[in-house]
């Protein structure tokens, strides 16, 4: 019985091997009545006439992140409203974000230069224009740039939405809940915007400047290390961010909300800084990078397969910059009427506030792609239709796997309410309650990208899928902008719990909060589909480019291909297994620190944090000389440190792998090796991402039902702990994988055309012997161990910050537990000495 991963590899093969390239090595005829004439154009307007609009509109679009950006930063802040701590907390959330992505682009910038000086020898020796000098400058010049306008676009997003939470904050204790969503938004939409201009300025102008003296399809080829470059900073800003924002996640919960029976935000949790910081470098920047990549991944796949016909070109080029055009029509028309009384809010109204302007866009986009139907091949040319119907189908599926996202994922229905009446019986049936939740949620996203790729390939073969893909990322601008709001509200709803605004305040921004929750989540399935649909097109790309020089066998039953397929399917397990492993060895250290804080923390009085925990929640406050304030800048280092170090063997094993397939054996496993990736991805991503968002919001199900601090209540934070690397690190990260390791094969694809098994193994085995050196290196750096992370942690802590010993020298771990302030000090809890 064949697996998924076969039966979705099957349905996609046959696709590839009959017709691969159809649509570039058959020349479209175009109708007498398409308005736009190529054909009498000169070959350099040509060119022009196709990457213009998009220049222009990316263009306007930084434009309008200049304008939303200067309008967020005129709004108040906590100290024109008489509270100055939530400037004072903003700036310590911003602060840790900016020190995180400083440390991150150090590495990232070695990173990118020495892949840079590879592409500049590759391709000086076996350039893509024959005999041309300058090929290897150009691929090196346009990696760089990709690797730049990536990582550019996840600061500019991280940097507007650290300054929108606290406005959103204050908007919320100064206004309306509209007020509140309409500036949360504004940031959002500055990600949203920002992403989608730089990706189209980027691109469209490489292409421009790359056209002289080549062909069509030449320049197009240059912008694959310009994908790879993106690729790159993309999967490094997921799994670093992601591996951040949950070890702070996981250390806050576990200690603070399980141990200590405090709340979420409180600002006695040491980890509640880096847990706010996490929010903006996982879900802003990490996510603005992952949907760069997949923006630019499929306008290079359908430009790639449109050869040399200047129409093919046009489209997909044509389509994204319409998709921007519609984006900022659409972002006038969110707002609402809703008051925001917290959980009580009608999250379906209030969705609608957000999705009536992806909705407007969208209706625009459809009718913009049909007038750009009649432009390039006349309203009479059935196969310019044809085109029209996959745009559309690539855009209706991304809207029904979202809502598919957000049954699965949302309160409101069956599956999750079916987890958090599991917790009745304890924390292992929550965990195996979502585990099956995820698993069978993998149904409704596959049966509807099954039904797009059959559906498209019927339709205008390859390019049809590709041109799906343009569709489903079409308006990326506004779909991003209410994704990135989630992190916002949900940063605005901690500095006002922070902060001690009141309940009033808390109930608008629970409300926007409550609806992030529910943006994250689809956005996360949007993702999965996107980049399932800009593989697929790479995949056939691919295809296309290594079989100029002579034809290959691609059978799927070919034991080369089969074998190369297990290998894919195998990858994204591993990858999974490597983040998973880092969140958990960052946690520990998380974990630690936070414990000690709670004993050894203390005030001018000698007053410890723990005991100051204990009076709060005797007696609901205590006066401020009284308080402890935790040391928050030291769990922001060891976020900061962890992330940093365990993202490098995912981004190690990501590139080489296909390089090594490649070289090693040939294009033909390497094919394999992408087709069984695309399928085990896809399923382990969108099982992972709705398994951990119904763990999460089963956790705030028994929050609005007053559960929050009952057995059962403290059985759901338990699945939310393990969810949150589900959803928010290995998940999105796979995501990123089958589309880095498509523009990794695409780019050295020129290097091993029509190359048979084995030809070039010698390359290959430098390849396979340089990982291994890699991967002794990072054993050796004990980023790749079985040890107890916990043990080095004691090591290197100086004696002055080690924990009280229980017996025999060994630190006691004792859980924090609530307890009345009376009550005996248990033996770790002992008073220290004061830290400095």
């Amino acid at each position: 019985m064949l697996s998924p991963v076969h039966l979705l590899v099957l349905a996609i093969t046959p696709g590839i091997t009959a017709s691969a390239a159809a649509m570039s090595e058959t020349y479209l005829v175009i109708s007498e009545h398409a308005v736009v004439k190529f054909a009498d154009m000169e070959e350099d307007v040509r060119i022009l006439v196709c990457a213009l609009p998009l220049l222009v509109l990316g263009l306007f679009s930084l434009v309008f992140v200049c304008i939303l950006r200067c309008g967020l930063v005129r709004k108040p802040v906590g100290k024109d409203i008489g509270k100055p701590k939530l400037d004072y907390l903003a700036q310590k959330v911003k602060s840790g974000s900016i020190a995180f992505l400083k440390e991150e682009y150090k590495f990232l910038t070695v990173y990118v230069v020495v892949w840079a000086v590879v592409c500049l020898v590759l391709f000086s020796i076996e350039p893509i224009k024959k005999d041309a000098k300058t090929d290897g400058v150009r691929s090196a010049a346009c990696l760089i740039i990709g690797a730049f306008m990536s990582g550019l676009s996840g600061f500019i997003g991280m940097t507007v939405a650290t300054d929108g939470n606290v406005r959103t904050t204050v908007a919320c204790a100064s206004g309306t809940l509209n007020d509140g969503l309409k500036v949360a938004f504004r940031a959002g939409a500055a990600m949203g915007f920002g992403v989608v201009g730089l990706a189209a300025v980027g691109l469209s102008f490489l292409i421009l400047v790359m056209k002289p003296r080549r062909t069509q399809l030449e320049a197009v080829q240059y912008t694959h290390s310009f994908g790879f470059g993106a690729s790159s900073i993309a999967l490094f800003a997921r799994v670093a961010g992601g591996i951040y924002t949950k070890a702070a996640d996981v250390g806050a919960d576990l200690v603070g909300k399980v141990e200590a029976g405090i709340d979420e935000d409180d600002p006695h949790n040491p980890a509640v800084i880096a847990d706010n910081v996490g929010d903006n470098v996982g879900d802003v920047a990490g996510m603005g990078a992952d949907l760069f990549e997949s923006y630019i991944g499929s306008i290079i796949g359908a430009a790639t397969l449109g050869g040399e016909q200047s129409e093919m070109l046009a489209m997909p080029m044509w389509l994204a910059a319409a998709g921007l055009l519609s984006s900022f029509i659409g972002f006038f028309f969110v707002s609402t009427k809703e008051k925001g009384d917290g959980w009580n809010t009608n999250l379906t109204a209030l969705m609608f506030a957000l999705e009536k302007g992806m909705y407007i866009a969208n209706v625009l986009f459809v009718a913009f792609a049909a007038v750009i139907v009649i432009l390039l091949f006349g309203y009479d040319n059935k196969e310019g239709w044809k085109m029209f119907g996959c745009v559309v189908l690539g855009l209706v599926s991304g809207m029904a796997i979202g809502k598919g996202t957000e049954f699965f994922t949302s309160f409101d229905y069956g599956p999750t309410k079916s987890i958090k009446d599991r917790a009745r019986t304890g924390p292992a049936t929550v965990i195996i309650q979502g585990m099956g939740v995820g698993m069978v949620s993998t149904i409704l996203p596959t049966l509807i990208l099954v039904g797009c790729i059959v559906a498209c390939n019927a339709l205008a073969n390859q390019y049809g899928i590709a041109l799906a893909a343009v569709g489903m990322l079409g308006t990326l601008a506004v779909s991003l902008s209410t994704d990135a709001y989630g992190p916002v509200a949900d940063n605005a709803g901690g500095l006002a719990e922070m902060a001690g605004l009141g309940p009033e305040v808390r109930a608008k921004t629970d409300s926007l909060d409550a609806l992030g929750n529910t943006t994250a989540a689809m956005g996360k399935g949007f993702a999965v589909g996107s980049a399932v649909l800009t593989a697929l097109s790479l995949l056939a790309a691919f295809k296309h480019e290594v079989t100029k020089e002579s034809k290959l066998n691609f059978e799927i039953f070919d034991p080369i291909l089969l074998a190369g397929t297990l290998m894919g399917a195998m990858l994204p397990f591993f990858f999974a297994a490597l983040t998973m492993m880092s969140v958990g060895k960052a946690a520990a250290e998380m974990i630690q620190e936070v414990r000690r804080q709670f004993r050894e923390i203390t005030n001018a009085k000698g007053t410890t944090l723990l005991e100051a925990i204990q009076r709060v929640t005797a007696e609901g406050s205590i006066p401020e000389d009284d308080d402890v304030e935790p040391n928050s800048d030291r769990c922001v280092m060891i976020s900061t440190r962890s992330s940093v170090k365990e993202m490098i063997a995912p981004g190690i094993y990501a590139v080489f792998t296909p390089l090594i397939c490649g070289f090693l054996v040939g294009p033909r496993m390497l094919m394999g090796l992408l087709a069984g990736c695309i399928g085990s991805a896809a399923m382990m991503a969108i099982m992972m991402g709705n398994a951990g968002g119904a763990w999460d919001n089963s956790k705030k199900l028994c929050e609005k039902l007053k559960l929050k601090k009952t057995d059962q209540g403290k059985a759901c934070v338990v699945g939310d702990t393990v969810g949150d690397p589900f959803k928010d690190t290995s998940g999105p990260s796979l995501d990123i994988l089958l589309k880095l390791m498509a523009m990794v094969s695409l780019l050295i694809a020129p290097l091993i055309d029509g190359n048979d098994d084995w030809e070039y193994w010698y390359v290959g085995l430098i390849i396979l012997v340089l990982c291994l050196i890699a991967t002794g290196v990072l054993m050796f750096m004990k980023i790749l161990t079985w040890q107890d992370p916990l043990g080095a942690v004691q090591e290197e802590t100086p004696n002055s910050l080690k924990p009280a010993s229980g017996k025999g020298g060994n630190p006691t771990m004792t859980p924090v537990s609530p307890v009345d302030p009376g009550a005996p000090v248990q033996a770790w809890q002992a008073q220290p000495a004061e830290v400095s």
